[in-house]
């Protein structure tokens, strides 16, 4: 059964950091393109990042591009999005997702307050 589970947010002030962690089971990670998406309250869910299998080439969001960034350990089947220089509007529960099994996790929530 593939499923994924995020974790790692929080309330953080602006200008700081945090890392998400999305625990992948059912499927190995490294072999299936992954995505970050967001949601913030009255707003559509919107693409983050993404990362593709071979190459490990990956599409930023412009509004994130140059503080946030994808990573993976293939050994703990575990996708990261490390967030740095966060403002107020990157608050939103964070959600990652396979589209190779169109599976979603249940996000997690980040907010950006002082």
């Amino acid at each position: 059964q593939v499923q994924l589970v995020e974790s790692g947010g929080g309330l953080v002030q602006p200008g700081g950091a945090l890392r998400l962690s999305c625990a992948a089971s059912g499927f190995t990670l490294r072999n299936s393109p992954m995505s970050w998406y967001r949601q913030a309250p009255g707003k559509e869910r919107e693409l983050v990042v993404s990362i593709r299998t071979f190459g490990g080439i990956t599409n930023y969001a412009d509004s994130v591009k140059g503080r946030f960034t994808i990573s993976r350990d293939d050994a703990k089947n575990t996708m990261y999005l490390q967030m740095t220089s966060l403002k107020t509007e990157d608050t939103a529960v964070y959600i990652c997702n396979t589209p190779k099994f169109g599976a979603w996790g249940r996000g997690t929530q980040v907010t950006v307050s002082s």
